[in-house]
């Protein structure tokens, strides 16, 4: 049964086979590392800056092969089990966290580097609401947060985002809708950003 699973692509192989198998043969973890790092570090990086994201992405990778022998086999897809993770080691963060999105919040639309005319535009627009998200996202609290942003920046749905977090799928749709809420409230609150005026 190991050498037709060895024969079979990467991506054919479940998340939850490669780690079972990993079990008896530690190196085999290395696919989900392979698999899912540049998703867990950029949710990280999104989070709490590129400075902690690296450090907060190899421990996640280090904890999860640590309890890779508790990890429940009958399901197949191993992303919110590593975001539950990457989301208790955030949380740690917390203060660097707030921090960070209070500092977004304050700093307002950056330079826009020159390119293609629309992309510039879609850029300055997205730039122009980062200040009042940023101050939104630092207002909602942090249980909240956590199931919002697993379903915006990691795009897990609601269930999965419950399921990362170790709480019931109704608790995170209740979460869920209760931060979407206070999002629109405070940027609506907040104004239209002032972008595309002519000079």
């Amino acid at each position: 049964m190991a050498a037709v699973m060895s024969a079979l692509p990467a991506q054919e192989v479940s998340d939850a086979e490669i780690i079972r198998q990993s079990w008896g043969e530690p190196e085999r973890f290395s696919a989900i590392f392979d698999r899912y790092y540049a998703q867990v570090h950029g949710y990280a990086a999104r989070r709490l800056g590129r400075g902690l994201a690296d450090d907060v992405a190899a421990e996640t990778f280090l904890v999860a092969f640590a309890r890779r022998e508790r990890y429940e086999v009958s399901r197949p897809d191993a992303r919110p089990w590593l975001y539950g993770i990457v989301s208790n080691l955030i949380s740690r963060h917390h203060r660097a966290e707030h921090r960070r999105y209070r500092a977004l919040a304050r700093a307002g639309v950056g330079e826009v580097s020159e390119g293609h005319e629309d992309e510039v535009t879609v850029r300055v627009d997205a730039q122009a609401y980062r200040a009042p998200l940023a101050a939104a996202l630092a207002s909602v609290s942090g249980v909240d947060r956590d199931v919002l942003l697993l379903v915006a920046w990691a795009e897990l749905t609601s269930e999965e985002a419950g399921e990362a977090l170790g709480i019931p799928a109704g608790t995170a749709r209740s979460r869920l809708h209760r931060a979407r809420q206070q999002i629109r409230a405070a940027l609506a609150q907040a104004g239209p950003p002032a972008v595309g005026k002519d000079q």
